[in-house]
């Protein structure tokens, strides 16, 4: 037999077993038949088939992991943005084309099964989705990693467009069951809150402290797998769910109190019901307090035993472990490894801050001071009062510390220390990260630059080589090979598959940018990409677009300083033009936005509606003949990018110099072929670097401009007052052309323009004009705009996240690769999956 012959041999035993396997878990798995199997019952089905093709490498891998002892790299996040896993894994397993071919001979639907599953929304945008491709590029890098979060039951609220307004609806991913989740109730962990301490004396007459909490809550862990891509390592997200120590109390439901009953069970599982909840408040900063404390303890508790599992003290836990604090709001790990350490493990203060300094990281994702998380004194310590004593103890010590290098400089002391004395006094969870971890990063190198030099000056003057930059990045594997299929094809027909594990190969293709035939074949991509969504747009929402406009779009969290409003402004002033000469000749477009706004921020929900009005009034308009129109996306996710990042031809990057610390969507724009507009502000500097400053269009002020602006006294009046154009679209807005007359509407967005503009976009907006005329034209010479768009995902390498990792592993984490054999490829005969690697260890780590 001839190999080929045997590999198709082999091709067919693998289809005919998976449809096997789909029959098998249809019935026995879903209760059902094929015949009357509905579909999400069939998208069940084939989840579980895939995960238990998974599970055999996920076993291997944390076998492999205790045997050896290798470090870990603990991810702590409050968000995991993960977006659908169905397609995602069938990727990274290598065995799209053959599930494809056996739902095919099932007379099944593989791309309807993928389009039908729910997306986990445990995330708000950035940070969540961050966290996803780390976790994504750690086990294709076959690095051991678990991820940490909370289970929550609703995830970030489903977004719908009622009358032009945001309307926020539950999102209830879990409702139709979640087939890659392993509940794993005997690791469960008990966390405590509020209570007092009291002071003991251990058994050499020294003096301890232990904290009598007033109620336990139990968290427990669902696991779920997370593979590589064609690599044997498969790393862990574990996700923990709150629960009541005891969920039903048989007293009182005999005496009549039928909530009595249960209202521990209510109280417990609030605390992960929902991401996120409104903490305007006290009652909702009292919940958020309490759901990033469950999580870290959890987690630590978790680290610890697995640990001990393998060690016989905690003297070396930083050799095993490190552990990334993924913003402010896992900060609390700071006291709460020194309270299991110095409480629970009995170390004195010195060993137990060296182990806590040693092993805890932090990243930093914010410029803003006042967007450093903080903490009321009174309710963390109501909440975590023994936590408090040991942050009194860390700042105490760290003071002292300052005072010594820093005799006299008591604005330092103020500045740097833990606890914010300026008015009502307050714990400043970003100071204690900083003092707590053995590095802080920045997440792009201007971000990284600003930290130095403006928000954490203290830090770095004091500890030169602490701060340091780790450029965000994306994982090409979700990014380009799940969300935009034609596109891998052509680039993988072109230079080889390397690329999708190593970007930098993307380098090849920038001797492709002058080759007619695939300028051709670049081209068609992006056209067929654009008629899908023209076919979508018109099937739901009956609104005609036209594929060969181009796609100008903006898809992010709503906010003042991502200046989705001077998108609008551009628009209304396109509008203006037409209106006064209605035969104009104007670029074709179609301005796309997407995305969801806080339910408490009032000007964000207000520019959602200038965004609905304004498309309203434009597309209706009889003099604009369709040269410009305007859609909002509602619900924006991860699925929804998967098609949006594909379609665009131009990507808004146009927050305020200096706001934004990085963003990764102008990164998977860019991956995709999109060209920018945009500031130089956070990675959008170094995204420029790379493809050339002749493949990006660049406007507006740069951090220092903007900086010597707002210190000069910035008068947005005087450039309303000085400029027609500007002028015209503002009066526009004020008069109720886009709100039927309604002058009120929107007076707030005009309002706080003209009157405080804080982040200057009237400053920006000629320029940004005449960017966006420079853009239309350059895109009228489709062979030059297809060479700059092939060189933009040619040179785009660096934001890999794997890059990003591998820079972690360098300079943060002191990790390498940790390839893992297998050993079982099905089910060991004795049944076994732990061997007992020490006797007297009763449990299980993983």
């Amino acid at each position: 037999m001839s190999p080929a012959t045997k590999n198709t041999d082999n091709r067919r035993e693998r289809i005919n077993k998976l449809k096997r396997a789909f029959a098998y878990n249809i019935f026995y798995q879903q209760g059902v038949t094929t015949t009357n199997a509905s579909l999400n019952d069939i998208y069940l089905a084939v989840s579980h088939t895939l995960r238990d093709r998974m599970q055999h490498l996920f076993i291997n891998s944390i076998e492999a992991i205790l045997e050896k002892n290798s470090k870990i790299v603990c991810y702590l996040s409050a968000e995991f943005l993960m977006g659908p896993h169905l397609h995602n894994n069938l990727i990274n397993l290598g065995l799209y084309d053959e599930f494809s071919q056996a739902a095919e001979e099932a007379g099944l639907n593989l791309k309807e099964i993928i389009d039908h599953e729910e997306e986990p929304g445990l995330g708000n945008g950035g940070l969540g989705r961050l966290a996803a491709c780390y976790l994504d590029s750690l086990a294709s890098l076959q690095i051991p990693a678990i991820g940490y979060g909370i289970r929550y039951e609703y995830g970030m609220f489903d977004q719908e467009i009622v009358d032009g307004w945001q309307k926020e609806l539950s999102d209830r991913w879990l409702h139709s069951g979640n087939p890659w989740e392993i509940k794993k109730p005997d690791l469960a962990r008990d966390v405590g809150f509020g209570g007092h301490t009291e002071i003991y004396h251990g058994e050499k007459g020294n003096r301890r402290i232990r904290w009598i909490p007033a109620r336990v809550i139990t968290g427990i862990p669902y696991d779920t797998p997370i593979p590589g891509y064609k690599v044997n390592n498969v790393n862990l997200l574990r996700l923990w769910s709150a629960e009541a120590h005891t969920s039903f109390d048989f007293a009182d439901f005999n005496t009549g109190d039928y909530y009595g009953a249960v209202e521990d069970k209510i109280k417990a599982e609030t605390i992960t019901k929902v991401l996120y909840p409104n903490d305007e408040q006290f009652q909702g900063k009292q919940l958020r307090l309490e759901q990033q404390y469950f999580f870290v303890s959890c987690s630590l508790q978790d680290m610890i035993k697995i640990h001990l599992f393998m060690n016989d003290s905690l003297d070396n836990f930083s050799d095993d472990f490190a552990a990334q604090l993924n913003d402010t709001h896992p900060s609390v790990a700071v006291p709460e490894l020194m309270r299991l350490l110095l409480d629970v493990y009995l170390y004195d203060w010195e060993k137990a801050w060296e182990i806590t300094c040693k092993c805890l990281c932090y990243t930093n994702h914010t410029l803003l001071p006042e967007a450093m998380e903080k903490w009321q004194i009174d309710l963390f310590g109501s909440l975590l009062p023994r936590h408090l004593e040991i942050i009194y103890e860390i700042n105490r010590r760290f003071l002292d510390e300052v005072r010594l290098k820093y005799p006299g400089d008591e604005g330092r002391l103020e500045r740097m220390s833990i606890i914010d004395e300026s008015g009502p006094r307050y714990v400043r969870m970003a100071n204690l990260a900083c003092i707590g971890s053995k590095a802080i990063n920045g997440v792009a190198a201007m971000h990284t630059d600003l930290l130095r030099k403006h928000t954490l000056a203290d830090w770095n003057t004091m500890y030169p080589g602490k701060i340091r930059n780790v450029t965000n990045g994306v994982t090409p594997r979700r990014w380009i090979a799940v969300s935009n299929p034609r596109l891998t094809s052509l680039i993988t027909d072109a230079i080889g598959e390397k690329w999708i594990t190593h970007l930098d190969e993307l380098r090849n293709l920038e001797k492709m940018a002058d080759d007619a035939a695939f300028l051709d074949a670049w081209r068609k991509v992006k056209e067929d990409d654009k008629q899908d969504v023209a076919d979508i747009i018109l099937k739901y929402d009956n609104i005609v677009v036209d594929p060969r406009a181009m796609f100008d779009v903006q898809v992010k969290r709503i906010h003042e300083y991502k200046r989705q409003h001077l998108n609008v402004l551009h628009i209304i002033t396109l509008y203006n033009r037409i209106k006064a000469n209605p035969d104009i000749d104007i670029t074709p477009r179609l301005f796309v936005f997407g995305g969801k706004a806080a339910p408490g921020y009032f000007m964000a929900k207000r520019i959602i509606k200038l965004i609905t009005s304004v498309a309203r009034v434009v597309n209706n308009d009889p003099d604009v003949r369709d040269r410009i129109k305007v859609y909002f996306i509602a619900n924006y996710n991860v699925k929804i990018g998967h098609i949006v990042y594909p379609m665009t031809d131009l990507s808004e990057q146009i927050s305020q110099a200096g706001m934004e610390a990085s963003g990764t969507g102008n990164m998977k724009f860019s991956m995709n072929g999109a060209l920018t507009i945009g500031t130089l502000d956070g990675a959008n500097v170094e995204i420029r670097e790379e493809v050339g400053a002749d493949n990006f269009f660049l406007f507006g002020l740069n951090v220092e401009e903007v900086m010597d602006l707002q210190r000069s006294g910035y008068n947005p009046m005087d450039y309303y007052n000085n400029n027609a154009e500007l002028k015209q679209a503002i009066d526009l807005i004020a008069s109720g052309h886009f709100s039927h007359g309604d002058r009120e509407l929107f007076r707030p967005v005009v309002d706080s323009l003209l009157y405080d503009d804080q982040y200057t976009l009237f400053a920006d907006y000629q320029d940004y004009i005449d960017c966006q005329q420079r853009v239309g034209e350059v895109f009228e010479d489709k062979t030059r705009w297809t060479r700059m768009s092939i060189l933009n995902t040619a040179r785009m390498g660096k934001f890999s996240s794997d890059r990003s990792i591998m820079d972690y592993s360098k300079k943060i984490w002191d990790v390498k690769p940790f390839p893992v054999e297998l050993k079982w490829q099905r089910l060991p005969a004795d049944g076994v999956l732990f061997p007992k690697i020490k006797e007297e260890k009763e449990e299980k780590p993983l």
